[in-house]
């Protein structure tokens, strides 16, 4: 019996390896599998101690668990997609985007702000909107009046006397 204990003698027929090739690539496996799961108890153990120890929301939480998401992610692509050991034009033409998409999605959080309305000096709202739905709630169905303050004054542009 092999030190696996998998009981699945056919492995290195089925893939054409050798039996040393064969242990050699499972243990590989485990070790992916030990790493990823000391790195989500971890990321469980954090989440669960943030909360009473006033940690959440915190911009060094956050940073935290996207790190070992990607760390994660990371291990999944490299080990289990075997992309470490494809040429490296083959490893750029995969990961290029991923890496652009996720540069994009780090500046749409940095320049957007939020949506929860709960740390209101990141949150762009244009004023009409804010005065449209003050209207609404006062009971101002109706089309703004031709008097509304949003017009343009009436001045003559371009000409200088």
């Amino acid at each position: 019996m092999s030190e696996f204990h998998d009981n699945y003698p056919q492995y290195e027929v089925m893939a054409n390896h050798g039996e040393e090739e064969g242990k050699k690539n499972r243990r590989t496996l485990w070790n992916v599998f030990w790493v990823m799961l000391a790195i989500t108890i971890f990321e469980l153990v954090v989440g669960f101690m943030a909360p009473s120890r006033g940690w959440s929301g915190t911009w060094w939480l956050k940073t935290l668990f996207i790190s070992l998401t990607i760390a994660k992610a990371a291990a999944i692509v490299i080990w289990f997609m075997h992309l470490g050991h494809e040429v490296k034009f083959f490893k750029w033409a995969i990961l290029a985007p991923y890496i652009v998409f996720m540069m994009y999605t780090i500046f749409i959080v940095l320049t957007e702000g939020t949506y929860s309305g709960t740390s209101g000096h990141f949150t762009r709202v244009d004023p009409i909107f804010v005065e449209q739905q003050a209207a609404l709630k006062n009971g101002h169905h109706g089309a703004a009046s031709h008097g509304d303050a949003h017009e343009a004054p009436a001045e003559e542009h371009g000409e200088h006397h």
